[in-house]
């Protein structure tokens, strides 16, 4: 993709790829070393803790082994000198021997040593420990023993070999005993490590302790016992079989193999793996501990440090080679994006004097659209005026018969006044004066309502009392209600509510569902039109109904339409008037009408604050 746009790759494509393929090597090969080199490290700290922990462990069997040893050392040290030991060896008799055996019977369940015995000087034993048990050593000879030559000889021997009898391996300890006329025996005590073994055993790590030899005496692989830690020559083993001290041992060498970075393989098992071997030297006598540590947690610790290194210089390498290859995209794209957008300026600015030219159209156009919304605003208000003065000219003739009667009444009670002036009659010419005052009120609260009515509202909405619209609703239409023979309702149930609207034009919505009612009741013989008012906690309800003829329903479906009308007079204005102004309210305009039974308009108004 790259060569076919950049018009220079075609023929550096070749170039290019032997470039990466370098690269690529040479990525490799330090990962390469790097991962060894990383893993390297982490074995060697690996390692070194590893060691560190087989060493402290080394001494923890250590201590249990020297602790068993020191505890049985004491042992035939004190016997030599017990009185009862030297006498019984001394008289050698019966009684005296047999309380000795049962001597040494309980010091040797107290010490837990495996045998102790004693031997007279002529190598027969004379008591032992075991004296009841089928295996008693009592009567046995072992003067051919090297551990009684040896304390015959110099005073203290140790020896470990196999029993005679019981073919169990232990560590027998010698103590020469002295009396007046020289040695009279040798005491012995015989030590088994099973114990320690079994110690060692549950530790898990592969254990055990080798002589000046380099054979292995106590271990915790029971099949490792009297090999030889390194190859013995023939002659070396002939001379150990001809000892009989290991029975049929064959002193073959111990399934270890150095591997010569300190470190043995095992090959008596199924996967040989790698082991630290420590050592600690004189544990005893000419007793070296051995101690194996698989080293399997380090070589998988430096693996998985290789794996790791590996895997991060890979990602990262990956990740600068990305890079490298989005920075050449990068640097062919903004060249490519240079050069796009200095076309695109010429067309932008091609563009821009054709907008300019639009804009100025439009700008013209919305003005225009403006003026005529300004001029259709002044029509609906002039409509909704014009509608106004329409319904108080159907008024007016009402209105006028409303102002005539008291107009006659105050003629008559004038002419009357004078006539009793002038018989002197002072009382009775003042009520007809008080007569004529309350006729001239009335006369002008109708003309305050009238011209109230027919002034253009100039929109404000604000809290206006229900009832003085009421009031100025049903004065204004008073004629209509006489002129039909039809009677008023009025359920003012709720004074003093307040709503949000204006005065003059909520009466326009009342005049015209007043004036509708009355005229719907016309040719009825007892038309009731009912006013009435009902709070309803954030609104206010005004409802308007008669006892007409009702609404048919296409009639009823297409009301609020402008232009639909059933008068032969009318325009089909009134009521989407009426409505207007409620939806300006934040109100509504409804209806509801059974066919037969009269028509209900409920006007729905917010309430107003107290």
């Amino acid at each position: 993709m790259e060569a076919a746009l950049d018009p220079s790759a075609t023929s550096a494509t070749p170039a290019w790829r032997r470039r990466v393929l370098g690269l690529a090597l040479a990525a490799a090969v330090v990962g390469a070393g790097l991962a060894w080199a990383v893993g390297a490290l982490v074995q060697d700290r690996a390692m070194a803790t590893l060691r560190s922990r087989a060493a402290a462990s080394a001494a923890l069997h250590a201590a249990v082994l020297r602790s068993e040893l020191d505890k049985q050392r004491a042992l035939p040290l004190v016997l030599a000198d017990d009185a009862d030991l030297e006498t019984a060896l001394a008289e050698r008799s019966p009684a005296r021997l047999q309380a000795l055996s049962r001597k040494l019977e309980a010091l040797g369940v107290q010490a837990r040593a495996a045998a102790v015995y004693v031997i007279g000087a002529d190598g027969v034993t004379v008591a032992a420990s075991n004296w009841r048990q089928p295996t008693s050593f009592v009567g046995s000879d072992y003067g051919f023993r090297p551990y009684f030559t040896q304390a015959l000889r110099h005073g203290y021997a140790e020896q470990f070999a196999l029993g005679t009898v019981s073919r169990k391996p232990g560590l027998y300890l010698a103590r020469r005993v002295d009396g007046a006329a020289g040695p009279l025996g040798v005491v012995v005590v015989k030590l088994e490590f099973d114990g320690v073994e079994t110690a060692w055993r549950a530790i898990g790590e592969p254990a055990f302790v080798t002589d000046r030899r380099g054979l292995v005496l106590i271990t915790s692989q029971p099949d490792w016992r009297f090999r030889a830690r390194q190859p013995l020559p023939d002659a070396a083993r002939a001379a150990l079989r001809a000892q009989g001290q290991f029975g049929a041992a064959t002193f073959a060498p111990l399934p270890l193999r150095s591997r010569g970075d300190g470190r043995v393989v095992r090959t008596d098992v199924a996967r040989p793996d790698s082991q630290i071997e420590t050592r600690l030297a004189e544990v005893a006598p000419g007793w070296t501990l051995h101690l194996l540590t698989a080293t399997t947690a380090a070589d998988q610790a430096a693996a998985a440090a290789r794996w790791i290194t590996a895997l991060v210089w890979t990602l990262l390498s990956v990740l600068l080679a990305w890079l490298w290859i989005r920075r050449r995209r990068v640097r062919l794209a903004a060249q490519r994006e240079r050069e796009a957008r200095l076309e695109l300026e010429r067309r932008v600015e091609a563009r821009t004097f054709e907008l300019t030219q639009a804009n100025r159209a439009l700008s013209h156009e919305v003005d225009e659209r403006q003026r005529t919304e300004t001029r259709l605003r002044a029509l609906q208000a002039d409509l909704v005026q014009a509608n106004k003065l329409a319904s108080l000219g159907q008024i007016a003739a009402g209105v006028a018969h409303e102002i005539n009667q008291p107009v006659a009444a105050i003629r008559a009670n004038a002419d009357n006044g004078l006539v009793l002036i002038g018989r002197g009659q002072a009382d009775a010419a003042r009520q007809n004066l008080t007569a004529i005052t309350a006729m001239t009120e009335r006369i002008g609260r109708i003309t305050d309502e009238l011209r109230a009515f027919s002034r253009k509202a100039d929109g404000r909405v604000e809290p206006t009392l229900v009832s003085e619209v009421i009031d100025g609703s049903v004065l204004l239409t008073a004629s209509r209600s006489r002129r039909h023979d039809a009677r008023l309702v009025r359920d003012d149930a709720a004074p003093g509510l307040s709503v949000l609207g204006e005065r003059i034009r909520l009466e326009q919505v009342l005049v015209n569902l007043l004036q509708n009612a009355f005229e719907a009741v016309e040719k009825r013989p007892h038309g009731v039109v009912t006013l009435a008012v009902r709070d309803k906690g954030e609104t206010v309800e005004i409802t308007v109904g008669d006892n007409g003829p009702g609404l048919a329903p296409e009639v009823e479906r297409g009301l609020f339409t402008p232009f639909l009308t059933t008068k032969p007079q009318g325009l089909g204005l009134g009521l989407v008037i009426a409505r207007d102004i409620a939806v300006g309210f934040g109100g509504q305009l409804t209806a509801a009408s059974t066919p037969g039974e009269g028509a209900t308009f409920t006007l729905t108004l917010r309430k107003a604050a107290p």
